[in-house]
């Protein structure tokens, strides 16, 4: 069965173990940066332990956003950054002493519009947190290339590469995340 070749690829092992280093390798100078840039931003939370509301979900996206924006995974961390939000938020609504009931499934629209009612982020928060749901929505749901939230009518309108628009985007998503992660639990 040892001697038998692979249906899929004539590819051994040893072949894998080599791409996946050259994978590795590249780009490596830039995950080192956002790497950095990502610790120095999470150390300014402070060396208290923070709290994740959300459960396991909550938890999973916070670990693979930071993992994806280190290796440049760009949409990714988009992507998590508004589900560990979305996350995080409706689980702040149910917890402690003023707790109140949500939905079994809550906008998050509504659910920020609740958050800044009981004082739990801020109006630039919220804006903040709009803007991130702005910036998933086009990666998630189709827009035809006339829609100025599409990624090809950005870069073209701004005559910048979709690339460093998504890099942006998932900085400003990464920083979110971690200004979410310095929110008092209440």
């Amino acid at each position: 069965m040892a001697d038998q070749p692979d249906m899929i690829t004539d590819m051994h092992d040893l072949d894998f173990v080599r791409l996946l280093l050259a994978e590795m390798h590249e780009d490596l100078l830039g995950k080192v940066s956002r790497f950095r840039q990502l610790d120095d931003t999470v150390s300014a939370i402070g060396s208290r332990q923070s709290m994740i509301p959300g459960g396991e979900v909550a938890y999973a996206a916070w670990v693979e956003a930071r993992s994806s924006f280190v290796h440049g995974n760009f949409v990714a961390t988009v992507l998590l950054s508004q589900a560990l939000a979305e996350q995080m938020l409706a689980a702040m609504l149910i917890m402690g002493l003023d707790a109140e009931p949500i939905p079994p499934k809550i906008k998050f629209s509504v659910t920020l519009k609740r958050c800044l009612a009981r004082g739990m982020i801020t109006k630039q928060e919220a804006d903040d947190l709009k803007r991130l749901m702005d910036l998933r929505n086009p990666l998630s749901h189709h827009r035809l290339i006339d829609d100025p939230t599409n990624l090809s009518r950005r870069a073209i309108d701004a005559r910048m590469p979709g690339e460093e628009h998504l890099r942006r985007d998932a900085n400003f998503a990464i920083s979110m995340a971690v200004r979410l992660m310095a929110l008092p639990m209440i």
